[in-house]
């Protein structure tokens, strides 16, 4: 019996060795992937020697969480600000329901007007969010997730707040990111993610 515990823990460990390693991977890649696109993306605020001002928490599987998706309904459009001082038209999409750090949490997840109406971008969803970490360890003006609507399965939908990265306003003026709805805001630090950018910041005419 004490034989047939050990290999049972055996098992277990190996299993949970084997997913943080797949994390770590995982996370590499798509730090990777998101660094490149600096480089490709013509509007990008930075070139390759600023990419050396960008930092990042160290992956944390705790802060990718399962969420339950709430459709609401009769939702009309509405004026997101910007950090320029204008808006941009959303909707609310859903409300996600989840557990982090040991309590319920909620976030809700907003649709891109102009974006929708592009066949290429129909299906992005667009999730930002304040935290604790706000000015001191990350960007004063909070920082954003994307998704699709073919994220969501059954009703559920993966947040990794490891994949939380910085607007464009975060490292250059000229850009209209949205300012983060006070409904998004969380009441703990969320140390997942890109960090504050340690660069000058850049100054761009807005187009």
């Amino acid at each position: 019996m004490k034989l047939k515990y050990l290999l049972v823990v055996a098992c277990l460990c190996q299993a949970a060795a084997a997913f943080a390693q797949d994390f770590q991977k995982e996370a590499a890649r798509y730090r990777k992937e998101y660094l490149e696109g600096f480089l490709k993306d013509q509007h990008s605020p930075l070139k390759k020697e600023d990419l050396k001002n960008l930092h990042f928490y160290e992956a944390d599987s705790n802060f990718r969480v399962q969420a339950k998706v709430t459709l609401p309904e009769d939702q009309k459009p509405f004026k997101m600000p910007t950090f320029d001082g204008t808006s941009k038209e959303f909707i609310r999409y859903a409300t996600l329901s989840f557990t982090l750090a040991g309590e319920s949490r909620q976030l809700t997840l907003y649709r891109n007007i102009a974006l929708a109406s592009n066949a290429e971008y129909k299906d992005y969803l667009f999730l930002p969010f304040t935290d604790q970490t706000n000015s001191t360890e990350t960007y004063g003006g909070g920082r954003y997730i994307d998704v699709k609507t073919s994220d969501i399965k059954d009703g559920n939908i993966t947040i990794d707040f490891n994949r939380a990265y910085n607007p464009y306003c975060a490292y250059s003026s000229g850009y209209r990111c949205p300012v983060p709805p006070e409904e998004n805001d969380l009441s703990l630090a969320v140390k997942a993610g890109e960090k504050q950018y340690t660069g000058e910041k850049k100054q761009r005419d807005a187009r």
